[in-house]
């Protein structure tokens, strides 16, 4: 739920609602499409197509469960891209690295923009095609294997030096 809410919202926000569904047993219970959608409204950004993601991951949480038994994290990933509406590379490595896979990155314009600073990209692009994803993924990995420090590590890091926490 938690990196279904997050695209273009605040984190910390989408972590309250995250805690607000669990009182609200969704799990259990689920929700009516609307009241979710109420629900949401003034808390997220495109709040009626995350509403309907939510639903559709409760509805096929056994499904989605049973798959995170595929071994290469970069293959899992491929999956949830296709399987989870409102997954792109962002989400599911996100998703991914919170529930303890290594070695994907999660290209948010924080990271980017140390990227750039530290000249492992020539640029910040506008808009990330799944090919400039993975090249910039690609080069973030080599940038940490050769100052010795793991990627994951390292964008946990980049992270919190521009937002001034630590967080999921």
């Amino acid at each position: 739920c938690f990196t279904i809410l997050t695209p273009q919202s605040n984190g910390v926000r989408c972590w309250s609602i995250v805690e607000d569904l669990k009182k609200l047993n969704f799990y259990e219970k689920g929700m009516q499409l609307n009241t979710l959608k109420s629900f949401l409204r003034r808390r997220v950004r495109f709040h009626n197509h995350k509403g309907e993601y939510l639903n559709l991951v409760r509805n096929n949480w056994k499904e989605i469960f049973n798959n995170l038994r595929i071994d290469k994290s970069e293959e899992l990933r491929g999956w949830l891209i296709d399987n989870i509406k409102g997954h792109g590379l962002k989400e599911s490595s996100h998703f991914l690295r919170n529930v303890g896979r290594e070695n994907l990155a999660i290209l948010d314009r924080h990271i980017l923009r140390c990227l750039n600073k530290l000249k492992v990209i020539d640029e910040i692009p506008k808009s990330l095609t799944k090919k400039k994803y993975l090249e910039i993924e690609n080069r973030f990995r080599e940038y940490g294997s050769k100052i010795g420090i793991k990627m994951d590590d390292l964008d946990l890091l980049f992270w919190s030096m521009a937002t001034g926490r630590v967080f999921k």
